[in-house]
């Protein structure tokens, strides 16, 4: 039963095909998959083509795409090389079981990994084996004729029909000056009007995929050639565009040093105000950085703004405004009542309240009573609003700095920076110093307001609390190839837009002369696929053609209502 059944098909399949001619033909520009008798013997040719067939499917591409969204989760739940050592570093030292098959998993550098780049390179000639052949095809399409009509109208789709007393030659005039004003392309084949619309969705998916091209080569360009950094600045202090500038600094494989835009500012001033009641006390209302800057080594002097989504242009580098904290100005002095130190020390925020900590490292030029040379540090957590003693503990209430309270205690000895260790800057590493005590032998702690000093014991000298100023961090980075990246999603969104929304549809109208001497008209539509649409659009031009063509005395008043009948096989395709 099953082979009898199979039989008719493809009878059927054949008797349509011989109907529709060149009229069933492909309404896309997707190539026609071979069929395993059309093969050639699988031989080293037989196989590249099959692989290359394959590999330049639809089918595969999208199973790229969908790889390479699905490698991209490592990149953004684990820590990055790429973004942050210390962060890896960390995880490594949390997750020691895991750490060795992350890294031979290449997860801590994933989209430099060599699973990550093979599958963005199949994607990438994948994406250009299907475009040209289709874009071929297309511009073959655009430059040929549509179709002529088939035998039998009636096997479509879309069909209507009707009789006047018009002249076939004058039915065909006014089909073609119809669907030509309709945006129709046009010509008369035989004794019928050809007329195809709707070119725009087979662009419209070329253009997706173009796109998706110009999105993947921005993507690689900029990775290779990207750089950035993060910068802290004091208020009063300025940053130059150079490497040795930076507090770290990442560039993409291919960067090279001399293409740093040439650039530098100055902070003149942060600005920041808070709302200070309601459910949202706290928050920033004002949050700016206020800087001169020069563009070039020697560019005019130029004031700017810079807010949080308002970056600071130059040449294609873009500084962004990322945090805000507060710099205690410090004076020590040592044995002798030498000043020694006097700096804004920068402290890192912990809270939304910016209650902060760092350490104070005093490196050269100390000397106690005895003329003793050794190096001073000091543990610093500082409130920019203290509740006020016995009314809570050492944390700000508030991120302004209302009420800013500076807590220290000191050591001396030997920091260690010397030792050709790196350390952290706002950490202060203790194993080789000793803690200044106190009268009762404790270790000596001391809150400070704005202008206190703090004695160390024995002579040892004395540090002050002189003031307070800000500082601000900034992201200095620059992105090649972000524009074409932007361009290349817009043009996908409107390309997808149009390959789903525009139908491709073909329209014929005969109009020949009947045996009783009166005109038959036939119109009948095909499109790339089903849709209600075609009859409507159908009926449409039908009743357009008939006030030029009205139905002849005697048949029926109306034009027949354009239908769907059962379609040929593969009419549709």
């Amino acid at each position: 039963m099953s082979n009898t059944t199979s039989n008719r098909s493809q009878e059927r399949d054949q008797e349509n095909a011989a109907e529709l001619g060149a009229a069933g033909s492909q309404l896309s520009t997707a190539p026609r998959e071979e069929t395993l008798a059309n093969l050639p013997a699988m031989g080293v040719i037989g196989w590249i083509r099959w692989f290359w067939r394959q590999l330049t499917s639809m089918r595969v591409a999208l199973i790229l795409l969908f790889l390479l969204s699905l490698g991209a989760i490592p990149g953004s739940l684990i820590p990055q090389n790429s973004v942050d050592e210390l962060k890896v570093q960390t995880f490594k030292d949390a997750h020691t079981v895991v750490t060795p098959i992350y890294e031979k998993l290449q997860f801590f550098d994933v989209y430099s990994s060599v699973w990550f780049s093979a599958i963005y390179i199949l994607l990438f000639v994948s994406l250009i084996g299907c475009i040209v052949p289709r874009t071929a095809t297309f511009v073959g399409q655009l430059r040929s004729r549509p179709p002529g009509a088939p035998g039998r109208l009636t096997r479509l789709p879309a069909y209507t029909t009707w009789r006047t007393e018009a002249e076939p030659e004058k039915v065909h005039e006014a089909a073609l000056a119809m669907v030509r004003k309709r945006r129709y392309r046009a010509h008369l084949a035989g004794d019928a009007v050809a007329a195809e619309k709707g070119y725009l969705r087979e662009a419209g998916n070329l253009m997706f995929h173009v796109a998706l091209i110009v999105m993947l080569v921005a993507f690689a360009w900029g990775q290779l050639f990207k750089y950035e950094g993060a910068k802290l600045v004091v208020e009063g202090d300025g940053f130059s565009n150079t490497i040795t500038q930076y507090d770290n600094f990442k560039s993409g494989s291919l960067y090279d040093d001399d293409s740093l835009t040439p650039f530098s500012f100055t902070l003149d001033d942060f600005v920041g105000t808070y709302e200070r009641k309601g459910p949202q006390i706290g928050t920033p209302r004002t949050y700016e950085a206020r800087v001169t800057f020069s563009d070039g080594a020697y560019g005019k002097p130029q004031k700017k703004v810079i807010k949080v989504n308002e970056p600071l242009v130059v040449d294609g580098t873009k500084v962004y405004l990322n945090a805000h904290g507060y710099a205690p100005v410090i004076s020590v002095k040592d044995g002798r009542g030498k000043e020694i130190f006097k700096s804004a020390v920068p402290l890192l925020p912990l809270d939304n309240n910016v209650t902060s900590s760092g350490a104070i490292k005093v490196l050269d030029g100390y000397r106690d009573k005895n003329g003793k040379t050794e190096q001073l540090g000091f543990q610093a957590f500082f409130v920019p609003t203290f509740a006020g003693k016995g009314k809570g503990t050492m944390w700000s209430q508030f991120p302004a700095a209302d009420f800013p309270v500076l807590a220290l205690n000191g050591y001396h000895g030997f920091i260690g920076v010397d030792s050709g260790i790196a350390q952290n800057v706002y950490q202060l590493d203790t194993s080789k110093m000793k803690e200044f005590k106190d009268a009762d032998g404790k270790q000596l702690k001391q809150r400070l307001l704005a202008g206190e000093t703090m004695k160390l014991p024995d002579g040892a000298g004395s540090i002050t609390f002189e003031g307070l100023q800000e500082w601000a961090s900034f992201q200095i980075s620059k992105q090649p190839a972000s524009g074409w990246a932007l361009t290349g999603a817009v043009a996908a969104i409107a390309g997808l837009a149009g390959s789903l929304f525009i139908q491709r549809r073909r329209v014929w109208i005969r109009a020949v002369r009947g045996a009783d001497g009166v005109t038959v008209v036939e119109m009948a539509g095909l499109g790339r696929s089903e849709s209600a649409k075609l009859p409507e659009e159908l009926a449409d031009l039908a009743v357009t053609l008939n006030a030029e063509a009205p139905t002849a005395p005697g048949t029926d008043s109306d034009v027949a209502e354009a239908s769907s009948v059962e379609p040929a096989e593969g009419a549709g395709k």
